[in-house]
């Protein structure tokens, strides 16, 4: 037999002989029968080529050789127990890394989850990667992430989506702007407003274009900013009024008002996104459950989806 082919059940009767000076005491701490550990040693002695074991006073006790490989084999059956740790842990959601992607706008959101999570489970770690709606996408087509966070996600047969978190868009003006001081308008009052909105492909302008395509408005003047706090900073200074997920808001240091316009603020949703052709790690599992129990504690809890439990416990299942 050559060295390298020596196997675990080997080193292991090996250290228990050692370390109990006797092949019967050591065939019973292994649950073995006498005659297998004295052949697995004698197998051990040919792989070796050298004399490992010898008598002393009725006690079987290490050579020079000897010594060494019990060193040898304490270390390997020792890393490989630490390995078997980490692996429980690991199977158990306590260990690992998830890589996950988000839209801009949901860095408002994520780590308000992140940080109540790390407390939970410091040993898992966590990459952001943050881009606009088309950088995320391509992510999600590559499968270079665990897990997304939309607000509008993709379609596709691959995609996999659960709504878990509301995201009311608000229109936004100056705190002294004239509208800011009026009730009972309608949008058709701001027609002659300047309007800051996201870069074409952003879910916020989607979303805001479709509603106002739906009641037959047009925009005036716009001014494209690609940038949720340059938005607000400009909309503040009082370079005209937007649209804005109301997350933002909560972050930003600008004083906005939020006008109260018919049909505002704009029903929006947070969704969590994974592959479907892409098999969950344990860890990735233990933060969707993690989000399942606790985003309540983490966000407003009226911001919360209904039944959001169950949706994420399907989410973790639908392939």
């Amino acid at each position: 037999m050559n060295i390298r082919h020596l196997s675990f059940r080997l080193l292991q009767v090996y250290v228990q002989v050692v370390r109990l000076g006797n092949i019967s005491a050591a065939a019973r701490a292994l649950h073995l029968t006498q005659p297998t550990v004295s052949l697995q040693l004698k197998n051990l002695r040919e792989a070796i080529g050298e004399p490992l074991l010898e008598m002393n006073h009725g006690t079987m006790q290490a050579t020079h050789v000897g010594e060494e490989l019990y060193r040898a084999a304490c270390d390997v059956l020792g890393r490989f127990d630490d390995f078997n740790d980490f692996l429980q842990e690991a199977r158990g959601g306590q260990s690992g890394h998830i890589n996950i992607g988000i839209v801009t706008t949901a860095k408002y959101i994520l780590p308000r989850i992140l940080g109540a999570f790390y407390r939970e489970f410091p040993k898992v770690g966590v990459t952001i990667h943050i881009g606009n709606r088309a950088h995320i996408i391509e992510r999600l087509e590559r499968q270079e992430d665990d897990l997304y966070l939309f607000s509008n996600p993709p379609a596709g047969s691959y995609v996999n989506a659960c709504r878990i978190l509301k995201n009311p868009l608000q229109l936004i003006a100056p705190l002294d702007h004239w509208a800011a001081q009026k009730n009972g308008l309608t949008f058709s009052d701001l027609s002659a407003e300047r309007f800051l909105i996201r870069e074409p492909g952003s879910a916020t302008r989607m979303l805001f274009e479709a509603w106002l395509s739906s009641h037959g408005f047009e925009l005036g003047q716009t001014m494209q900013i690609e940038s949720n706090e340059a938005i607000c900073l400009s909309v503040a200074s009082g370079l005209g009024l937007s649209v804005i997920s109301e997350h933002t808001l909560f972050e930003g240091r600008e004083k906005l008002a939020m006008l109260p316009i018919d049909g505002f603020p704009l029903d929006s949703n947070w969704y969590l996104v994974n592959r479907k052709d892409r098999r969950a790690s344990h860890a990735t599992e233990q933060l969707v459950q993690f989000i399942a129990k606790n985003l309540k504690h983490c966000v407003k809890p009226e911001w919360v989806a209904p039944r959001i439990e169950p949706a994420l416990k399907e989410f973790l299942t639908k392939k």
